[in-house]
């Protein structure tokens, strides 16, 4: 099946031996320059993830946190966390006495550790040939030197312009004159150079032992916020065994929580009590029966993910079979769910994603977040980091087993995903979008298991998400006119988003043609996939 080469689009990408897919060309060519001198694909992806944190600040950096899967050639999967947690000293208790409700997501409280470099540096240690000295020089260039703004990015810009003036020391760093830079306008950080150049000096000790955890730590007590300089020496990256389901064929892998990847499995184990091949892909009985799983599947999420050790269920309770057949039996095709309850529910009744593969055929799927665009908007001047605002997931509902504490993680939302086939790598992919990265793990899988869609097809597939309050539906416009009105006959509310939903990468094994790689990088992004 061949595309439309009447209509503009972009093909998926094939090379035999290595791939990048990131959603920046500068982060992507720093990958396979990486790869072409001897690299991993681990320290490729630390390349790239690098090169983010300067090019696309508003997404990602080394305020953040991450998470990886990584697939050895042979099958084998390991994954990694390096969420950071909420300060020591901080309980709901305390917020509430301060007449808070909620926390925030540019206030200092949701502000909790950045784990980025941790796991960076675990990520080099366990699958990598190279130092960050190595993997840094790109990334330290554009903070030194600078990078032209991409047109995506300038887009995201623009809009976090206030947030940024609150802060004087994110204003200095990001903005031009009190505004955002435009399409193509160059923009530097010599202070984040200069901390990145501390760090492949010295490693990730650099910047969570001294004078930038000290710096970290003091901008956020000068604003009544609990973060410590201890609070970021105790941080560690911790290894994780990934869970899994089976669809059509195809073991599909998740992190287990404190993340959400376990509601995509959840979601494709729905889908398997349905027949998707005779539908429209971009039907309204497709995106009906979609987004009614969503709902199920996001508010268990909501009610009952949580740091691991503070959840009252395993995540293998999830996917227990009579549970999701209870939930299957709740989903009409002729009608839309009202809210669930807790008892339903119960199964006991602003993000940067990239992969590589090497020639050696290991496979990195590795995301990296500051949560909402600019994170808090904080950023510590003298070492030009900006903060995630990851803590904004917490709640303060008393006996929520995600209630802020000390020493926590928060329910996070970013997820990266791997695919097997009869036990070997076969995709390695992710969806940013906050909370629809399960929705869009689910639907870019079934686009293309369901659908034969290639990785670009499946990626460039128009979507559909609801909103999480509300539950009405936020289409992309994209969306066919026809599908639109079918759902609202539905019942369904309907509305257009003003910001496309999400973006992805992803990297396919070709086994059946011979063994090459086949990428794919979202149109909705500045990026691209390429190999050789």
């Amino acid at each position: 099946m061949f595309r439309d080469f009447h209509v503009p689009g972009r093909s998926a990408v094939y090379a035999p031996h290595a791939m990048a897919a990131t959603s920046h060309p500068l982060a992507t060519n720093a990958a396979l320059e990486i790869l072409r001198g001897g690299g991993s694909a681990a320290d490729a992806a630390v390349a790239a993830m690098a090169v983010y944190a300067v090019v696309e600040p508003h997404m990602t950096g080394i305020g953040g946190d991450c998470f990886a899967i990584v697939a050895k050639p042979d099958g084998t999967l390991s994954g990694m966390n390096s969420s950071g947690r909420a300060p020591k000293n901080v309980s709901a208790d305390k917020l509430l006495e301060q007449g808070l409700l909620k926390i925030e997501g540019h206030s200092p409280h949701a502000v909790t550790v950045p784990g980025a470099l941790r796991g960076w540096e675990k990520m080099l240690k366990d699958h990598g040939h190279f130092s960050f000295e190595k993997v840094f020089q790109r990334a330290i260039g554009y903070a030194r030197d600078g990078y032209a703004v991409t047109p995506r990015a300038a887009f995201d810009w623009k809009s976090s312009v206030d947030l940024l003036k609150q802060n004087e020391g994110a204003a200095q760093i990001f903005l031009r004159d009190g505004r955002a830079p435009v399409a193509g306008e160059v923009m530097k950080n010599p202070q984040l150079a200069e901390t990145l150049e501390a760090v492949a000096k010295g490693g990730a000790d650099a910047f969570y032992r001294g004078p930038i955890a000290e710096e970290i730590a003091s901008v956020i007590q000068a604003k009544g916020g609990y973060l410590t300089a201890e609070d970021l020496a105790t941080h560690e990256a911790i290894d994780l065994t990934p869970v899994s389901t089976e669809y059509r064929g195809v073991t599909v892998a998740e992190l287990p929580p404190n993340g959400q990847g376990i509601i995509a499995l959840v979601m494709l184990e729905l889908m398997k009590r349905f027949d998707w091949e005779e539908l429209d892909p971009m039907g309204a009985e497709r995106f009906h029966l979609q987004m009614e799983i969503t709902k199920l599947a996001y508010s268990g999420r909501d009610r009952f993910l949580a740091d691991p050790d503070f959840m009252q269920f395993d995540p293998q309770d999830f996917l227990d079979s009579d549970y999701i057949d209870s939930l299957a039996r709740l989903i009409r095709t002729d009608a839309v769910l009202p809210r669930q309850t807790e008892e339903v529910l119960s199964p006991h009744s602003d993000t940067v994603y990239l992969t590589v593969v090497d020639e050696e055929g290991l496979a990195v799927s590795f995301i990296n977040s500051l949560y909402h665009g600019f994170g808090s908007g904080i950023a510590a001047p003298k070492s030009g980091v900006l903060l995630q605002n990851r803590g904004a997931c917490f709640t303060l509902e008393a006996g929520h087993p995600n209630q802020i504490a000390g020493g926590k993680r928060p329910m996070h939302t970013i997820i990266p995903a791997m695919a097997l086939k009869d036990g070997l790598p076969y995709m390695s992919f992710g969806v940013m979008g906050g909370g629809y990265q399960p929705c869009g793990h689910a639907h870019v899988l079934s686009n293309h298991l369901d659908y034969g869609m290639n990785m670009q097809e499946a990626l460039d597939c128009p979507r559909i998400f609801i909103d999480e309050k509300s539950l009405a539906l936020q289409a992309e416009t994209s969306v066919p006119p026809s599908t639109i009105e079918a759902l609202k006959a539905l019942g369904h509310e309907v509305e257009f988003v003003v910001t496309p939903i999400g973006g992805g990468q992803a990297i396919m094994f070709d086994r059946e043609h011979g063994g090459g790689l086949i990428g794919g990088s979202d149109p909705r992004k500045d990026g691209c996939a390429l190999g050789y």
